[in-house]
């Protein structure tokens, strides 16, 4: 496109070609969590250009513009969207929102069958533009929809992953930094497995300073218990679900949950995050099953998955919940 008269008088042009940004991310989906996901990642100061696309072209080209208008309040960073999945050529990450919303009431597995054949028109254009990126999966149930993406994309398994339990994690950390009147950031515990009912919560590991709390109450999130600390990792469970019947959905936890992994990503900081991946060979998994379980992030996806140290009983329930999706995925036509 040739210059305005203003813009010849304003600069003098030393080379005209441009190099492809090289911290491109792409959200696919601008729905509540799909723009929360694009205004976390803005404010993280970690794109220099953020791709939104979906296929309501007056909702996506408003969401683009309300950004847009914003750009004067952040560091550097082009804000494009279109409906045509061109646009996101060569992106570094790319985040997929995507999908039958969750209803009130309605369990995530529920919304497989829904999801499936949305996904089958937007993994193969993201991997046909961006060969080389990371997908990250944020669309419920978020496990099979990972597992799907997988399947679809082609792409290495350490390059396809589920923002999984990461959410879930961080609401046990704050309801449990609740009971304790202590910071969320220094309570520190994981619940891995299903991103939803049939998750796990590994009380052996929860720690206050390193002071392991099965030291100081031995029956801590046993029937036994006293203080009844099963009733945090209920309420972990039931939070979406109350999110969801008090506002219409959850958007703003998720949003900032996205935003730092793909931080993690981009600085290659080597984070460990509750992330739904591949766990074939984990645990005695012998399928190819996706739940989440803590993982090293680097600048290419997964590089390592902890192996923790789990009681009989939890070990047993990750097993009922690695049968629950594995029974699910067994019925899908990929």
């Amino acid at each position: 496109m040739a210059a305005s008269s203003t813009s010849e008088g304003l600069f003098h042009e030393v080379a005209a070609s441009y190099e492809t940004p090289h911290a491109k991310i792409t959200v696919v989906g601008v729905g509540q969590v799909g723009m929360a996901c694009a205004y976390s990642i803005l404010l993280q100061n970690v794109a220099s250009e953020i791709c939104l696309v979906d296929v309501v072209e007056d909702k996506l080209k408003g969401e683009m513009m309300d950004l847009q208008h914003g750009l004067a309040f952040t560091r550097h960073c082009v804000i494009k969207a279109d409906t045509d999945y061109a646009i996101t050529a060569d992106s570094r990450i790319c985040v997929v929102t995507a999908g039958a919303r969750q209803r009130e009431g309605e369990s995530r597995l529920s919304l497989v069958e829904r999801n499936v054949e949305i996904f089958r028109g937007i993994i193969p254009k993201l991997v046909k533009y961006s060969p080389n990126t990371v997908l990250l999966i944020v669309s419920n149930p978020v496990d099979i929809m990972t597992y799907v993406s997988w399947k679809l994309s082609g792409l290495p398994q350490e390059r396809v992953f589920g923002s999984g339990t990461n959410l879930d994690s961080a609401r046990f950390r704050f309801i449990m930094s609740q009971r304790l009147n202590i910071a969320p950031t220094s309570c520190h515990g994981w619940i891995i497995g299903e991103h939803g009912d049939s998750s796990v919560a590994v009380w052996s590991g929860v720690n206050v300073a390193g002071v392991t709390l099965t030291d100081v109450n031995p029956d801590i999130g046993s029937d036994k218990d006293k203080e009844k600390w099963t009733e945090v990792h209920r309420q972990v469970i039931d939070s979406a679900y109350e999110v969801i019947k008090l506002k219409g959905y959850t958007s703003w936890a998720i949003g900032m949950s996205v935003a730092t992994i793909v931080q993690s990503i981009m600085r290659n900081s080597r984070n460990v995050y509750a992330l739904s991946v591949n766990v074939k060979g984990l645990h005695d998994i012998d399928g190819d099953v996706y739940l989440s379980l803590p993982s090293v992030l680097g600048e290419k996806g997964i590089t390592h998955i902890v192996k923790q140290l789990l009681t009989p009983a939890e070990k047993e329930k990750l097993e009922k919940s690695v049968k629950q999706l594995s029974d699910l995925q067994k019925s899908l036509k990929l």
